[in-house]
Order: structure tokens, then C-alpha cells, then sequence
């Protein structure tokens, strides 16, 4: 299990050309795991020549053909799951049942919904005499995070098979275990050589190399805005196109209607589940001031109730961070909002009690939370809520859109019709209201500088089309 000392390129695993290598770390006992091998331009080009040259055969391939590979996988998948579970368990400290429900099920749901788009997704449109064709992209680079590890791969790998692409994928070098499983379910799916090759490495060799590469036709990269932006000054000089899903500081409106007990207690779940370190993730709960203090103390006696630990055992609910230095940065953040004033209900800096290592932080609940503080403009990306009060709707929502991101955001209120309101007033690219279930075809993507383009069901599949319209000829 974990070929992580070869790279899957056009369809075996290979031998990388120079191989320099790093430790897996897992994050739980701070103790080597695996030694990854790295890659470098020459194997990225290795990787793209394959692409390119299965590119002639793959993108004229038919639907039913793209559907049953699609099928192939999924089956694939399933035989895998507990596989690329356990790998993000161990890579990046997801608490066994959270890795299971949630990140190893959106993987395989991303599939199931790429199959239903798939049976009716229209390529061909004629408009008189016209006939508009949808056509894949060509190759594709992908560069993907590790805090949604096969979430975020599968979210571009769907997609790009079902519109008749070939791709390079560069895994984050942090939490690469399950990826290689998934090359490995590829791969025993029968998906063709050179359709789908894996590179591991770092950003500035691996993903500089696919961002700036002349073969490469379009650049899907998910993770930080810094980042997205030097992808995407990489990639201009090819005139490639950028998809980019970037960073996030999410507001959880909560209206003076609103069910305070459910509401509250439901967004300090949905922030703590992975450690605080989802792009999406409602960090920013915003309350009626006169509702400050109850909100503080429903909120601590959520916390309160969750266990923090190892994440292989099933009774834990929040592991630790992913790595050191990610660990230092959020003890950084939560250190300066107590400076700069912030009112600490629980937490605070340091590890939980009784966890001696590990990279675990302490769930975290700031009140009387304001604009100028860290936490409010900051992404803490980890186990980290700030509570902010506003005293209308138009100054609730005017808090909600002061950031530069605008990716996600969550509105609470016992009137739905109250909440689309709010929400249309939203600066962001996904808005949940009162808790739904999650919608696989939703678009999901953001405004500002939380990126462009949208990933998800149909909406992720337009990114991986080109549009060619013949004229005449009926």
C-alpha cells in the first residue's frame, strides 16, 4: 500500500527521474510515517507528454464509454473506502468517523453525481442553422490541498473524465496517502494510460512546472489566495485558463428569529468537525448583541462536550491540525486576537490537557468579537470561532461581506423567506440557509478573492468544455 517512493505516470508506476525525498508526518504523534518522493520539471514532463499524447484517443471517446469508466471507478472506490479513509486519518489527522462520513464519502458522491450529469449533460445545441458544440479542454493540470484530500481531487478528476480530458495531478506533498490509493482505484478501473498521471512535489517545482507548462491547457487549483494568484501569473504566459477555489472566512448570520440554541450549537459542530481547517468553514458567527452572552454560553457548552484526540479512536471528534507549521501559525492567530482584546470563552493557546503531542489546538470561542481583531479579517483555518454582534440586518450583513473572501456563508432564521433576503444580499458563491442537506450539484465556488470558476455536478464539468460553434452546413 502507498507506492509513495514512484510516480503513476501513463498508466504504471514509475521511477522518479532524480528522486529527492520528505518525511509523512502524522500529525497526531509527530512521527515519520512514509518518505515521499518528489518530483521535478522533467518528471512533469514525462507526465505531460503522456497526457498529451492520450489526449487524441481519450477526448474522442463516446458518453456510455465516459459513463462506464466513471462507473468502473466508483466500484473501485467503494472496494477502497476504508483504504482512503484510513490514509487521511493518518496524514492529516481526520478522526476516523469524520474521515469515513465525510471525506471518503464526498469522494465517491462527487462520482455518483458526475454519472447522473454525465446522462444528460448537453454537448450539442443547434440554434437554426447552427450547431454549438461542447468539446474537452485538453489537458489538464490540478493542484490540490490537503485538508479535503480526495474531496478536492475527485472534484476536478469527475469532471474532467466525463468531458473527455487528460490530466496531471499534483496531490498536496502534506496529505498524499490518499491519493496514491486513488491512483490505484484508477488504475484498477482501467482508466487508460496517459489519461490520468500523478506527480508528487512541492509548489514552487511540481506546481510551478503545471501552472507554467506550454503543453498543459487549463490549470484547476485549489488552496490559499496567495498562492492562487501566483498560479495563475504562471499560467498567463500561455494563455491557459485558471480555475481557482481559494481561501475563505465564512460568516454565520444568525438572526433575532432564529432558534439560538440549534443555530449556534449546529455552527460550532460545523466548524470543529475537521479541525477548523475547511475553506468553507462558518468561523465568524455573527449574533444579536443583546443575545452576546447567551450565544457565548451555548457555544462553551458545545466545546465543552466535544473530545479532542487520537483520531483513530471513534469516540474523538476534533484530531489535531495537519502540521507544525500549521499548528504555529494558528497558535500565532489565536495568541494576537487575545492581545489585540478579544474576550477567550474557552480554549486559548496551547495543546488540550492530557495531549502531550500532536499537532492539537484547543477549540477556541472568542466573544465581543470586532473588525479590527485578527480572527475577524484573518482565516484561522483552524478549531477557532469568533463571535461578532450586530444590532440590524443591514449591519449584520455589512459585517458578513467585510472581508476580501467570498466563498461561503450560512444564514439561520425561523423565516425562510427572511433568510433569502439576507442571503441575496450576501457577497459569496454559496449560501446555506437553516442547515440543509448537502447538494452534490450545487455550484460551489466564491466572489473576491476566494477564487473563480465553479466546482460541482454540471457547474464543474462547464469548466473542462471549450465552446466551438460550426455555422451552416444543415
Amino acid at each position: 500500500m502507498y507506492p509513495t517512493d514512484k510516480f503513476y505516470i501513463d498508466g504504471a508506476w514509475v521511477n522518479p527521474i532524480a528522486a529527492t525525498f520528505i518525511d509523512v508526518i502524522d500529525p497526531s504523534t509527530e512521527t515519520v510515517i512514509h518518505r515521499l518522493a518528489m518530483g521535478k520539471r522533467a518528471d512533469v514532463d514525462r507526465a505531460v507528454v503522456a497526457a498529451r499524447r492520450a489526449f487524441e484517443s481519450y477526448s474522442q471517446t463516446s458518453r456510455p464509454e465516459r459513463t462506464l469508466l466513471l462507473r468502473r471507478i466508483h466500484a473501485a472506490m467503494m472496494a477502497r473506502f476504508d483504504d482512503l479513509a484510513d490514509a487521511m486519518t493518518s496524514d492529516m489527522g481526520a478522526p476516523v468517523n469524520f474521515a469515513r462520513a465525510y471525506q471518503a464519502q464526498s469522494g465517491v458522491d462527487h462520482i455518483a453525481a458526475m454519472i447522473e450529469v454525465l446522462n444528460h449533460f448537453p454537448f450539442d445545441e443547434r440554434r437554426g442553422t447552427t450547431l454549438i458544440t461542447r468539446e474537452p479542454i485538453g489537458v489538464v493540470g490540478m493542484i490540490t490541498p490537503w485538508n479535503w484530500p480526495i474531496n478536492q481531487i475527485i472534484c476536478k478528476v469527475a469532471p474532467a473524465l466525463a468531458a473527455g480530458c487528460t490530466m496531471v495531478l499534483k496531490p498536496s506533498e502534506v496529505a498524499p496517502l490518499s491519493a496514491l490509493v486513488l491512483a490505484e482505484c484508477l488504475d484498477a478501473a482501467g482508466v487508460p494510460p496517459g489519461v490520468f498521471n500523478l506527480v508528487n512535489g512541492s509548489g514552487p517545482t511540481v506546481g510551478e512546472a503545471i501552472a507554467a507548462h506550454p503543453l498543459i491547457d487549463m490549470v484547476s487549483f485549489t488552496g490559499s489566495t496567495r498562492a492562487g494568484i501566483a498560479v495563475a501569473e504562471m499560467a498567463a504566459g500561455t494563455v491557459k485558463r485558471v480555475a481557482q477555489e481559494l481561501g475563505g472566512n465564512s460568516p454565520n448570520i444568525i438572526l433575532d428569529d432564529a432558534d439560538l440554541e440549534k443555530a449556534v450549537s449546529e455552527g460550532v459542530l460545523a466548524v470543529m468537525g475537521n479541525s477548523g481547517q475547511s475553506c468553507d468553514s462558518p468561523a465568524r458567527m455573527l449574533v444579536p448583541a443583546e443575545k452576546m452572552v447567551e450565544a457565548a454560553i451555548i457555544a462553551k457548552a458545545t466545546v465543552r462536550r466535544l473530545r479532542v484526540g487520537d483520531p483513530r479512536d471513534p469516540k474523538t471528534d476534533v484530531g489535531p491540525v495537519v502540521s507544525l507549521a500549521h499548528y504555529e501559525k494558528v497558535q500565532g492567530l489565536i495568541e494576537a486576537a487575545i492581545e489585540a482584546g478579544s474576550a477567550l470563552i474557552i480554549g486559548g493557546p496551547g495543546r488540550p490537557e492530557g495531549l502531550r503531542k500532536g499537532y492539537y489546538v484547543r477549540p477556541t470561542v472568542f466573544a465581543d468579537v470586532t473588525p479590527d481583531m485578527p480572527t475577524f479579517q484573518n482565516e484561522v483555518f483552524g478549531p477557532v470561532i469568533s463571535l461578532i454582534g450586530y444590532r440590524s440586518d443591514d449591519e449584520a450583513i455589512a459585517l458578513a461581506n467585510d472581508t476580501e473572501y467570498g466563498l461561503a456563508a450560512r444564514v439561520q432564521s425561523g423565516d425562510p423567506d427572511r433568510a433569502r433576503r439576507v442571503a441575496r444580499r450576501l457577497r459569496a458563491g454559496w449560501v446555506e440557509i437553516n442547515g440543509p442537506a448537502f447538494d452534490y450539484h450545487a455550484p460551489f465556488g466564491g466572489y473576491k478573492k476566494s477564487g473563480n470558476g465553479r466546482e460541482y455536478g454540471e457547474w464543474g464539468l462547464h469548466d473542462y468544455l471549450e465552446i466551438k460553434a460550426m455555422l451552416g452546413g444543415a
